[in-house]
């Protein structure tokens, strides 16, 4: 099949199973649309235990194959959805949260990749470097699953921008983490990454602060040219050429193109909203992009559902997975409570942001994503079912008790 033909299955089932989710289990949409995908393809598999001459599942396999998950998210959906997420957050509230959001996006990440790690070494006696690839990819917060249910949740709103602002930003910075152990636990043809303390820093350098230069500079370029027309079409051709095209600019320069999508996003929907369009632009540019944000956040979660027929199921990876859980959530509650501790001193907080913001740090399809980029090699099925297990649980346990946990704790007004 090509690309169009893929395409449109995609977007013709993603409506299917939103409808039947509307009508039938009325969960928040996209979390509907991936319990769906996920229960049917549970039946097909089903159907294929039961009546193997059908080979339904072998079909829907190598067309699962041919949709390249992997590169169709971290290269193509990535940009939009994490441009879509920064346009609609406050720079003001991001500022007033700034050490936190710092602290947990940098801190927090290495200790719970550290933590997941090295769980994940003694659960499995894989190769360290290798437990800390999974420990890497499974920490960050996913920032398209976590606005999703953001929205639903109504949390404070400080409490609300602490976890959007952590997610958009820890997710650039444990994809760069990523890269770098992958490039050391599983070289490829010969090529190993620089593991010296000036290489770490350097790639650190490198990927972090090239991705906020390139998003800033972009921001900044189009901004100038919005500020000059008055053509709201254009101007969101502009945003959305800003979004795709500054994404692979970012990849092309090997510079970290989730951060330079979140600044680019944070840059227009802020000093560009407010300085640089009419209130008509505004109003079409915001429903623009919230569109844009529901139908890939759709694609996004059918694809998650339907991932399962990528997996290696057995008992071994299983049981592995469902530790995993534990781990994932271990890891998330340290990456969470040490860096609120470092600031508390300084600020008070109430006594239910450490369990919420654990509990509302959602994994989702960038954690898949990352572990089906991974090269071939006998550790990477047992990360790949333990990734999708946890994500599983995340988005669908996690995402559908957040709001009943904060009610719960304690929402109240005075929580900073």
């Amino acid at each position: 099949m090509n690309t169009l033909q893929i395409t449109a299955l995609l977007i013709v089932f993603a409506g299917a199973f939103g409808a039947i989710n509307y009508l039938f289990f009325k969960l928040p949409s996209a979390i509907g649309i991936l319990v769906v995908a996920f229960l049917a393809s549970l039946s097909v598999l089903g159907l294929e235990a039961l009546f193997p001459v059908l080979s339904i599942a072998e079909a829907i396999t190598a067309f699962v194959a041919e949709i390249e998950f992997s590169q169709a998210l971290l290269e193509g959906m990535l940009g939009l959805l994490l441009f879509a997420g920064a346009l609609h957050v406050n720079i003001d509230d991001l500022r007033n949260e700034a050490w936190v959001i710092v602290l947990m996006a940098t801190l927090g990440v290495a200790l719970s990749t550290l933590v997941v790690g090295v769980g994940f070494y003694w659960l499995t006696a894989m190769p360290l470097l290798a437990a800390l690839v999974f420990g890497a990819l499974i920490s960050p917060t996913d920032p398209v699953a976590v606005l999703g249910v953001l929205r639903q949740a109504e949390l404070p709103k400080s409490l609300e921008t602490k976890i959007a602002g952590e997610s958009l930003f820890n997710d650039g910075v444990g994809y760069v983490a990523f890269l770098l152990l992958a490039g050391l636990a599983f070289p490829v043809a010969g090529v190993h990454a620089d593991a010296s303390i000036t290489g770490v820093a350097g790639f650190f350098a490198k990927e972090v602060l090239g991705g906020v230069l390139l998003g800033a500079v972009l921001g900044w370029c189009v901004f100038q040219v919005m500020k000059r027309i008055d053509d709201y079409p254009l101007e969101i051709l502009l945003s959305l050429g800003l979004a795709f095209g500054g994404y692979e600019l970012a990849v092309a320069l090997h510079v970290s193109g989730p951060i330079m999508a979140v600044v680019a996003g944070l840059f227009i929907g802020n000093t560009g909203v407010k300085y640089g369009m009419s209130e008509q632009t505004r109003q079409h540019l915001n429903a623009f992009w919230t569109l844009i944000d529901e139908m890939l956040n759709a694609v996004l979660f059918l694809l998650i559902g339907v991932e399962i027929f990528a997996i290696t199921f057995n008992w071994d990876t299983m049981t592995t997975g469902l530790a995993a859980i534990g781990l994932a959530l271990v890891g998330r509650l340290v990456a969470v409570a040490i860096p609120i501790a470092v600031v508390s001193p300084f600020r008070g907080y109430s006594k239910g942001v450490v369990p919420i913001m654990t509990w509302g740090g959602l994994k989702g399809g960038i954690s898949v994503a990352l572990a089906l980029s991974l090269p071939a090699s006998e550790w990477k099925p047992e990360i790949l079912t333990a990734t999708y297990l946890v994500v599983l649980f995340s988005i669908i346990v996690q995402g559908l008790t957040v709001a009943p946990l904060a009610r719960r704790v304690g929402r109240e007004p005075e929580m900073l």
